[in-house]
């Protein structure tokens, strides 16, 4: 009975630590649509840190290795995964955020815990220098070389109103783009390409006259954010515009219950928004695009939490685009975790990311992480920058799966050695 108590204790410690955590991070989620759906997203996820509950039964040392494997799972499921609230997300000033470039978020995930477990270990004083060992291979060299560097004009041209109807005057949006490109091209018209963010262009610039002509005026490469009609569903496609075929990229990783959404019938249950929601179709491949010596991998938004699409990116690419839309969540947390994301993700591939957003934050990020060129939340802006392109692949897109494979090896050893020393 005392030891069935006792196990009731630590599963409903769990679950407060999980809740509180998932609750603060998560509250953008409630900006426009009520707290319902944001306490759903945020206890569901919660329940998937439960069985931090049995670390007792094995000893502190396999926390990390049980913490990582949890983590991993909310990445791939359910409807594909929801890695928001990831430890990595928030180490990109870490002294150790070098270590996403050799073993991905995931090691950086795991050093973070590690790092945990070391204090918690010193106030017992039951330290062992076997949890150190993981932070040996901070001393991995990172092999990457500068091939060239482009110039790039990026357009935060921010929308009439922010909300769920932020684009319910969707060639409002477009103009501010539009107009705000004309105004910086007048006064410089040296750029390599100009990069738009998601949503700019919410009518379909392939059977709307006035915007197909108004973006042929622009004599520059041009790379665009829109919503293309396939039938009854939509397409959100990152676009070079020109020519008669331009190369479309599809968004392949959709945002569950955003743009699409699962389990419909019990959704709009709990939420009136739901039957506001047409279901876009996910594209299947990645599309490139070149200009000069720029080879750019577009990345839609959500996509960014992907590791297996940022991965594949990366190693076909010189540098990454990253376009969003924050309008649905106003001025809340979630353009800020965004970008922590973004950088996180620049140091774990090692190519330097131009973000764009269309209501902020929109930066330039270097494959270290640090954030060189930023704009303001809820304005229209733009930034001019000179983007150095890298040759090489670090040692985690190298690896491919195996990263995250030995980083639950290292993990292991570490879990299994401290236990038998222990004992």
């Amino acid at each position: 009975m005392y030891a069935l108590s006792l196990t009731n204790r630590k599963v409903l410690s769990t679950f407060i630590f999980a809740s509180t955590l998932n609750l603060i991070v998560l509250h953008w989620s409630s900006t426009f649509v009520g707290s319902v759906p944001w306490i759903i997203l945020a206890v569901g996820m919660s329940l998937f840190y439960l069985p931090l509950a049995l670390v007792n039964r094995w000893g502190m040392s396999s926390y990390p290795l049980i913490f990582i494997i949890l983590e991993e799972v909310r990445n791939r499921f359910p409807f594909g995964g929801f890695g928001w609230v990831r430890i990595a997300y928030t180490q990109s000033d870490a002294p150790f955020a070098k270590i996403a470039a050799i073993g991905g978020a995931s090691a950086l995930s795991a050093l973070a815990i590690l790092l945990g477990l070391i204090l918690y270990q010193g106030l017992r004083r039951e330290f062992s220098f076997i949890t150190l060992l993981p932070f040996l291979l901070l001393f991995i060299p990172i092999n990457l070389s500068v091939s060239a560097a482009t110039n790039v004009l990026m357009i935060q041209g921010n929308v009439p109103q922010l909300g769920l109807d932020f684009n319910s005057r969707a060639k409002a949006v477009f103009y501010n783009h539009f107009e705000t490109t004309q105004v910086e091209l007048a006064k410089d018209s040296e750029v390599d390409f100009i990069l738009w963010p998601e949503n700019s262009v919410d009518v379909d610039p392939f059977t709307n006259e006035d915007v197909k002509q108004a973006l042929n005026s622009i004599d520059k490469p041009l790379i665009i954010g829109a919503v293309l009609g396939k039938g009854n569903k939509f397409l959100n496609a990152s676009i070079l515009w020109g020519g008669e075929l331009p190369p479309i990229y599809i968004k392949q990783h959709l945002t569950p219950f955003g743009e699409y959404i699962p389990l419909r019938s019990l959704a709009s249950l709990i939420s009136p928004y739901t039957d506001r929601v047409t279901d876009f179709e996910p594209g299947q491949s990645q599309v490139l695009f070149t200009i000069k010596d720029a080879v750019i991998a577009p990345i839609i938004c959500f996509e960014l939490v992907d590791d297996q699409l940022l991965h594949e990116a990366a190693r076909s690419s010189n540098i990454l685009a990253v376009q969003t839309n924050s309008a649905t969540f106003g001025m809340s947390a979630e353009s800020a975790q965004q970008l922590s994301i973004t950088r996180v993700r620049a140091i774990e591939h090692g190519r330097n990311i131009v973000s764009v957003s269309t209501t902020g934050y929109s930066a330039v990020i270097n494959h270290q992480g640090k954030v060189l060129q930023q704009t303001s939340m809820g304005t229209a802006d733009t930034i001019r920058a000179e983007v150095e392109l890298f040759r090489g692949q670090t040692p985690r897109d190298r690896a491919g799966d195996w990263a995250l494979i030995g980083t639950l090896f290292v993990l292991l050893v570490v879990a299994r050695r401290a236990y038998i020393l222990r004992r």
